[in-house]
Order: C-alpha cells, then sequence, then structure tokens
C-alpha cells in the first residue's frame, strides 16, 4: 500500500485537492495570455467545426442521392428511349421527316417472354404539349400510363383517386395533375373536378399526384418528365388522340417524331435477382437495337454505386479534416513550447520546492488538453451552425448525426494530449539548477 500510495501519478489521482490546484494553475496561465491562447486554440477550433459539417453535408448529400434511388424502386428496372445524334434516328429517304427511335412493342413483348423472373411491365408515352385552365397556360409533359404507375414509381396521391382499369379501357377523358400543375393553374381554386385543356382536348382531373424531381442516372432530356408540369392520362386515350407519331410545330417548319415508348418500369420479382436480370435485358436491346437509343438505369446498382462514392466521399472529407486538426495540434505543440522557455525559471523554482516530474507533465499536460478542449467545444458549435446555415440559405440537405460532434472533440482532446507530451516531458526533464538560472 506505501508504494502505491507514494507513486506520483496515483497519488495525483488520489488528491483531487491537488488535481483542482494545478488545474486552477493552467486556467489562470491561459487566461494570462488571452489572445495567444485564443490563436492557438483557432486551428482546433476550425478542424473540428470541418469534421462536423463536412459530415453534415456529406451525409446530408448521400442521403437525398440514395432517396432519390430509393424512390425509383429497389425492385425496378427501367427503360427510356433516347433520340439519337441527327442523321441516326431518320426512317428511310421516303420518310426523312419522321425520327423513329425508342423502345418499341417487340421489346416489350420479348422482355415480357423471354426474361425470367419478371413480374410485370408497365410502359408509358409523353408528349409536350401547353397545359390550359381558362386563360392560365404552362408548357408540361402529357403522360400516357397505365393505373399501375403511381404504385411503380412510388408517388403518392396528395389529393383525389389515380384512374382504374376501367377508365382506361373506354378512353375516358380523365386525368391527373401533379402539384406544380394544380398550383400554377388553380392558385386560387381546388382542381379536382374542374377540367384542363391540351391540344384542343378536355381533360376531367380527377386527382392530384406528389412532384417528382429529377432522378439520379437521367440527363435533362429524359428526366424533363421528373422536373416539369405533368398530367397524367390514361395510356389508350393518349394513343387515341394522339396516335403512334407526334408531330410538333414551329415557326416556318415541324418536326415528326415516331416513339412507341418512352418509358418502360420493369418489376423483378426478387431483388436479388435484378442485376442479373438488368444483364439480360441490356443484351436483348442491344440484339434489337442497332443504335443507342435506348437507356436502361438499375436503381439497385445506382444505390450501391451512392453507398461507394459515399464511403469515398467520407475518406476525403476526413482527411481534410484531419489535416485541419494536425495543423491545429502543430499550433498548439509550438505555443507550449514557446510557453516552456519562457517559464523555465517558474519550473526550476517548482522544482526546487518539491515538485516532481510528474506533477511538472501534468501541469503542462492540463494546459494543453484546455486549450484543445475550449477549441474542441467552440469548433463544435462552430460546426453545428454551417450545416444549418447551409440548409437555410443553400437549400442543400443536411443532416449532423449524434455521433460526429462527440468524435469530433473527442478527436480534439486526443489532439491536445498527443500535441502536448512533448513539451510537458521536455518540462519535466529540465535540469532545476539550470532552470533556477535562467534569466
Amino acid at each position: 500500500m506505501s508504494f502505491l500510495a507514494s507513486h506520483p501519478v496515483l497519488r495525483l489521482v488520489a488528491s483531487p485537492q491537488h488535481l483542482w490546484r494545478t488545474l486552477s494553475l493552467g486556467i489562470k496561465t491561459i487566461w494570462l495570455h488571452k489572445l495567444r491562447s485564443f490563436l492557438t486554440a483557432l486551428g482546433v477550433v476550425f478542424g473540428v467545426a470541418s469534421v462536423v459539417a463536412m459530415l453534415a453535408i456529406g451525409e446530408g448529400a448521400s442521403h437525398e442521392a440514395q432517396e432519390q434511388i430509393r424512390r425509383l424502386g429497389s425492385q425496378n428496372i427501367i427503360l427510356h428511349s433516347v433520340k439519337p445524334p441527327d442523321g441516326q434516328g431518320s426512317s428511310g429517304e421516303s420518310r426523312s421527316m419522321i425520327s423513329e427511335y425508342g423502345l418499341t412493342t417487340r421489346d416489350i413483348q420479348q422482355i415480357r417472354q423471354t426474361v425470367p423472373g419478371i413480374s410485370i411491365v408497365v410502359p408509358s408515352r409523353y408528349v409536350s404539349e401547353n397545359i390550359w385552365n381558362l386563360d392560365r397556360s404552362i408548357d408540361g409533359q402529357v403522360m400516357g400510363v397505365l393505373p399501375i404507375y403511381p404504385e411503380m414509381r412510388n408517388r403518392r396521391m396528395i389529393q383525389g383517386r389515380f384512374f382504374t382499369e376501367l377508365e382506361m379501357n373506354d378512353s375516358v377523358p380523365v386525368c391527373v395533375i401533379n402539384q406544380t400543375v394544380a398550383s400554377r393553374l388553380f392558385p386560387l381554386s381546388t382542381p379536382t373536378g374542374k377540367s384542363v385543356r391540351v391540344k384542343g382536348f378536355y381533360y376531367k382531373v380527377i386527382g392530384i399526384i406528389q412532384d417528382e424531381g429529377q432522378m439520379v442516372g437521367t440527363d435533362a432530356a429524359s428526366s424533363s418528365a421528373d422536373s416539369q408540369a405533368q398530367i397524367l392520362i390514361p395510356f389508350v386515350t393518349l394513343m387515341d388522340q394522339y396516335g403512334e407519331v407526334f408531330f410538333r410545330y414551329r415557326t416556318g417548319s415541324f418536326e415528326a417524331e415516331k416513339v412507341q415508348f418512352h418509358e418502360a418500369v420493369i418489376r423483378v420479382e426478387d431483388v436479388k435477382q435484378v442485376e442479373s436480370r438488368a444483364e439480360a435485358i441490356r443484351h436483348l436491346m442491344t440484339t434489337n437495337h442497332k443504335k443507342e437509343d435506348w437507356r436502361i438505369i438499375v436503381p439497385v446498382e445506382l444505390l450501391k454505386q451512392a453507398e461507394r462514392t459515399k464511403q469515398i466521399f467520407s475518406i476525403v472529407l476526413g482527411s481534410i479534416a484531419a489535416i485541419s486538426l494536425l495543423v491545429g495540434g502543430i499550433g498548439i505543440m509550438n505555443i507550449m513550447l514557446a510557453s516552456v522557455t519562457e517559464r523555465t525559471r517558474e519550473i526550476g523554482i517548482r522544482r526546487a520546492l518539491g515538485a516532481r516530474q510528474a506533477d511538472i507533465v501534468v501541469q503542462f499536460l492540463i494546459e494543453t488538453v484546455l486549450l484543445a478542449g475550449v477549441g474542441g467545444v467552440l469548433g463544435v458549435a462552430l460546426g453545428l451552425g454551417i450545416p444549418m446555415a447551409v440548409q437555410k440559405f443553400a437549400g442543400v440537405t443536411t443532416i449532423i448525426k449524434m455521433w460526429s460532434p462527440i468524435l469530433a472533440f473527442s478527436i480534439s482532446v486526443i489532439t491536445g494530449i498527443a500535441f502536448g507530451i512533448y513539451p510537458a516531458r521536455r518540462a519535466a526533464q529540465m535540469n532545476p539548477v539550470e532552470a533556477l538560472r535562467h534569466e
């Protein structure tokens, strides 16, 4: 027991009053040089703030991307028609004015018949038109879809209902509009029960569906249906009113496009088989199409890619934050070494009065940990404020995980200890006699 009681480190632990006096002395020393201490802690402040802020911004960006991908459906494979470059999409000399490309009935039938594990294939067609309500109009997209479309694309009805199989088979002129159309064409009234006009055709609004943002993996052209006003009508109604060839009139000219299907959503029975079925569909489409007039989107593959990107992003952000903390730690070591030189005579007096080497080590370590700790607290506060400001003013989604401020603060304290050990040991190993002679 006597040996344990006489051990310097254990004696400090067993004597809280002595430790408190050392802590008070460290606080007073730091307070005597307020500006220098603050500037020293700034490196840690910015390092910790960068850890918290960048993790929050990175997590928010990753979450947003993954949510967009999940909305596409983990069991879905999505095919898009893509207009090939000029000169590749014409259908021959006799019909040189008609551009024919994209998904065909043959593609859909072969996918259904030859690819195993497919539960359903839902094709759709789009056409860009002006949508009118009395004297109000908006540029949008008329989408011919099947009744199962909301379920396949994970889109929620905001008001009313979606059209039924019976309404589609009877070519009933009903429609569902998205939130953008509802807010632009019916700003002061409820759209449900009223009618909208598209190219001389009137459609009765029976429901409002949520907007759908631009999806990951699609370009602006192929995802225009996701980023603008939409009116969804029964697929059969669209075919009856527009036919297979879409004509677009412009000033002094017109262009015609023949696209059988603009999009097809394919549901796979087992999510584990999605990637293998996607590969089979790629092979089938490559065989059927001699030009690049289609694109395949596999949400499961995109999700895995997003997760890998998140890991790389986290490593990069962590490296940047680690460099910031390293710079802050070097600053603390530099100031503490200067402090040791300035306080050489004080160290000699303390040693002459009976202070042990452990006492000197603890004294300087407490000062460095205080500097790093205060810098860590300020850094956490700043790091929590930056994502909030980014989300408010830039509209970027940020997510602050509970563990990130704790991790950042812990790293700041560890940095203080790591970079304070050398100055503390150097101070403790001074020769008391030489230290007393120092001027």
